[in-house]
């Protein structure tokens, strides 16, 4: 799977994490027919493998779903057994040379200048900036992008409709968002509401994309 370009393509990343594994796989199909196929189900979710294998076997051996949370190199190699396509990590962790050497490709998680170079020594894909939101925003990103113009960021954390479209407008090759799209949907609330959410993060993105 080639992350970045899908990153560039979907510039949104959902980010699953929930105590209801039967809900957390609802969520992630009702995502996809939505629309918002690039998804990301975090390990610290109950019984996330098997929602990820489940997702695999659901939606089909292309799509773009991946593991998060991933913070050794036993997560790496229990979430490719699963099924995952990419992970993601939430710091520079062991988990970033793990997927490497599984043929993953690795959203890594970052905060600092010296966190983003040895994420990149370590061979990761793309950058997640996190917690995006405690870190300063929007402005933070563009402080990064100074020493840092090309490099892909995905800002992670705190990240609403609204600071969505801020983020996307200043740079970022893509944003994460958990709760204010998932909402308790991944715990066993409406999946109905999280529909709404959908559509409404989506027409941001496209709106973005048309800029």
């Amino acid at each position: 799977m080639d992350l970045l370009a899908a990153l560039r393509a979907r510039r949104l990343l959902a980010i699953v994490r929930g105590s209801d594994p039967d809900a957390a796989l609802a969520t992630v199909l009702a995502l996809a027919e939505e629309g918002i196929t690039l998804v990301e189900v975090s390990l610290s979710g109950r019984d996330a493998l098997d929602v990820i294998a489940k997702a695999r076997a659901a939606l089909g051996p292309d799509a773009p779903l991946g593991a998060g949370t991933v913070l050794s190199a036993d997560d790496a190699r229990a979430a490719h057994e699963a099924g995952a396509a990419f992970l993601v990590t939430p710091a520079v962790s062991d988990g970033i040379a793990a997927g490497r050497e599984l043929g993953l490709p690795v959203l890594a998680g970052v905060m600092t200048p010296t966190d983003i170079l040895q994420a990149l020594r370590l061979g990761a894909d793309a950058l997640k900036l996190f917690p995006a939101g405690s870190a300063g925003g929007p402005g933070y990103l563009r402080d990064l992008r100074g020493p840092f113009p090309d490099l892909p960021f995905v800002p992670v954390g705190g990240v609403d409709a609204q600071a969505a479209e801020v983020y996307l407008r200043g740079g970022a090759v893509a944003v994460g968002v958990g709760s204010p799209l998932i909402g308790d949907a991944a715990d066993g609330g409406s999946v109905a509401a999280l529909r709404d959410r959908a559509r409404a993060f989506l027409d941001v993105v496209r709106a973005e994309d048309r800029a």
